[in-house]
C-alpha cells in the first residue's frame, strides 16, 4: 500500500474516531441529569456577571439575593462565583463546609500586595499560615497579649485627646480618621517594633493614611483579570499598574523600618518585641521556616488591617451620633454615672458600659468593616442546600447584606443600640459565633484580629465619646453618609467636627 494512501486512511480512521467520542460525550451530557446549580442572574457574553457589581458590588449582591434567595451563583468571566448572604447561608459554607473552603483563590491583590500569597491573609491553609497565625496570637492579637499592650493603649489615646483638645482651642475641626490612624499605627509600632512609628501628627502620618487608604481600596476591587485571566495581561482596569506602585511604596517604607529596628537591637536586650520574635523564628531550624518576605508581608497586613478597619467603625459611629444627638447623650450618660469626669476611661471600665458596647455591635451590624468577606475557594465540589458547587468555585460572603436582611433584623436601616440590649441580641458576640452579627467573617479564615478589632472599636469610641461633645462644623447643615467600596467600607467624605473637651482638665494630662 502507498505511503499517502496509509496516511490518508489514518487520518480518516482518526477522524471517524474522535467524531464517534464527540457524538457519544454530547449523548452522554444529555442523557445524564444535570446538576442543580444555585440560581442567579445569567450576566453577559464572556465577561458573565462582572458588568453588573457596579460601583458598590456589597449592594449589587443583595439587590440579587432579594431576587434570587440566599446562595446566588454568579458566572464571573470563566470563574464560578456563589455568594451567601443570610445567616444560614453563611453558616452552611463557614461552619459546616468551613474546611472545604479554607483557601484563598488566586487573584492580582494576593500576587501584588500580599508578596505572591507570603502573607498570613491570603496564604494557603496549611503549616506557615498556622505558624504565623500562632505567632500573631501569642505576641499580639490574642487575649493575653493584648492585656499586656492596654498601656500602650492608654498612652497612644492620651496623646490623641490631648491633639485634639489642642484642635478645639484653636477653632478647628477634627479630621477623626487622621487622628485614629496616627494612633493606632503607633500603638501597632510600639507593639511590633517598639517604638512609636509616627513622633508627631504631620505630612508623615498622613501619607500613611493615604497609603492604607490605597491600599485597601485596591486589594477590595473587582479585578476583570482575576476572572479571565487569558487577558490579565492587558490590565484593562490599570488596578494591577496601581497594586506595583502601591507595593513599592509599601516595600520601601517596610524595609526602612526593619532596618531601624536592626540598628536599635542593643536597646531591647532581654525584653524582645514582635519583630524579634519573627526574626529569630526565621533562624530556627524547629520553627516554621519564616522567610524575609513573609514577615515583610505579615508586617502589611498588620499596619493595614490594623489600623483601617477599627477607624473605619469608629468614624461610622461618630457619623451616626451626630446625626441623633440622644444616642450620643445617653452613652455620655451611661459613662458618666460609671467613670464620671475626673479621669478617662479605662479598659477595665467597659464591662460595666452596656449601652457603649451594644452601640459598637450596631455599628458592626450596619456598617460593617469587611463588607464582603475576602474570597475563599472549594477544595471540592460539594452540596449547600440542594445546589451543586463545583470545585474552584469562589465564595463570597455579603457581610452587609446580613446585617441589614429584614428577616432578621427591624427596622434593619436604623441605627439603634438598644436593640442589642435585651433578648438574642444581647447576647450576640462579633467574633464570629453568631452568624448574624460576623464583621469579622467565621470559621478558620475569620480575621486573626477579631479580637484587636473589638477592644479597639470599643476603647478608642468609648474614650472620644466621654472625652468630647461633638458638632458638625459651622455652616454644615448634612452629614455626607456616602460609602466608598473596598477591603474595608471607608466614608466617601472623612468625617470632620468640632470637638469640645467635657472632663476635668487634669484627665486630659493622664
Amino acid at each position: 500500500m502507498a505511503i499517502d494512501t496509509l496516511f490518508r486512511e489514518i487520518a480518516a480512521a482518526t477522524l471517524v474516531f474522535l467524531l464517534t467520542r464527540l457524538f457519544l460525550g454530547s449523548l452522554l451530557l444529555h442523557l445524564k441529569p444535570a446538576r442543580k446549580l444555585p440560581p442567579g442572574p445569567k450576566g453577559w457574553p464572556v465577561v458573565g456577571a462582572l458588568p453588573l457589581l457596579g460601583t458598590m458590588p456589597h449592594v449589587s449582591l443583595a439587590q440579587m439575593a432579594k431576587k434570587y434567595g440566599p446562595i446566588v451563583y454568579l458566572k464571573m468571566g470563566t470563574c464560578d462565583v456563589v455568594v451567601a448572604s443570610t445567616p444560614n447561608s453563611a453558616r452552611a459554607f463557614l461552619k459546616t463546609l468551613d474546611m472545604n473552603f479554607s483557601n484563598r483563590p488566586p487573584n492580582a491583590g494576593s500576587t501584588y500586595m500580599a508578596y505572591n500569597c507570603q502573607d498570613m491573609v491570603f496564604a494557603d491553609y496549611g503549616p506557615r499560615w498556622t505558624s504565623l497565625r500562632k505567632l500573631c496570637n501569642l505576641h499580639m492579637l490574642g487575649a493575653k497579649a493584648l492585656e499586656d499592650s492596654a498601656g500602650i493603649r492608654a498612652i497612644e489615646t492620651g496623646h490623641m485627646v490631648r491633639a485634639m483638645c489642642e484642635s478645639s482651642q484653636r477653632g478647628e475641626a477634627v479630621v477623626i480618621s487622621e487622628m485614629l490612624t496616627f494612633a493606632m499605627a503607633n500603638i501597632i509600632g510600639q507593639v511590633i517594633l517598639g517604638r512609636r512609628v509616627f513622633g508627631e501628627k504631620g505630612a508623615e502620618s498622613n501619607e500613611f493614611k493615604d497609603m492604607v487608604v490605597e491600599h485597601m481600596t485596591l486589594a477590595g476591587q473587582f479585578n476583570v483579570g482575576d476572572f479571565i485571566p487569558a487577558i490579565a495581561w492587558i490590565d484593562l482596569q490599570g488596578i494591577e499598574r496601581k497594586m506595583k506602585r502601591a507595593i513599592n511604596k509599601w516595600d520601601a517604607l517596610i524595609r526602612k523600618m526593619v532596618t531601624e529596628h536592626t540598628e536599635l537591637a542593643h536597646e531591647r536586650e532581654g525584653n524582645p518585641d514582635f519583630l524579634d520574635v519573627l526574626m529569630a523564628n526565621t533562624e530556627n531550624p524547629q520553627g516554621p521556616g519564616l522567610s524575609m518576605t513573609n514577615i515583610k508581608a505579615l508586617l502589611l497586613d498588620l499596619f493595614t488591617a490594623g489600623t483601617d478597619t477599627s477607624s473605619s467603625v469608629i468614624e461610622w459611629a461618630l457619623s451616626e451620633m451626630l446625626l441623633n444627638s440622644n444616642i450620643l447623650k445617653r452613652a455620655q450618660e451611661e459613662m458618666d454615672q460609671v467613670i464620671g469626669r475626673n479621669r478617662r476611661l479605662q479598659a477595665s471600665d467597659i464591662p460595666k458600659l452596656p449601652y457603649l458596647q451594644a452601640l459598637c455591635k450596631e455599628t458592626f451590624r450596619k456598617h460593617p468593616s469587611t463588607p464582603l468577606n475576602l474570597p475563599r475557594m472549594s477544595s471540592e465540589a460539594c452540596e449547600v442546600d440542594g445546589y451543586y458547587i463545583p470545585k474552584d468555585t469562589r465564595l463570597i460572603v455579603n457581610i452587609w447584606a446580613i446585617g441589614r436582611d429584614p428577616d432578621i433584623w427591624e427596622n434593619p436601616l436604623e441605627f439603634n443600640p438598644e436593640r442589642f440590649l435585651s433578648g438574642k441580641p444581647a447576647k450576640m458576640d462579633p467574633r464570629g459565633n453568631d452568624f448574624e452579627l460576623i464583621p469579622f467573617g467565621a470559621g478558620r479564615r475569620i480575621c486573626a484580629g477579631a479580637r484587636m478589632g473589638v477592644v479597639m472599636v470599643e476603647y478608642f469610641l468609648g474614650t472620644l465619646v466621654h472625652s468630647f461633645d461633638w458638632k458638625l462644623p459651622d455652616g454644615m447643615v448634612e452629614l455626607n453618609m456616602d460609602e466608598t467600596f473596598g477591603i474595608a467600607l471607608q466614608k466617601a467624605v472623612p468625617l470632620a467636627a468640632m470637638v469640645t473637651p467635657r472632663l476635668h482638665p487634669n484627665a486630659y494630662d493622664a
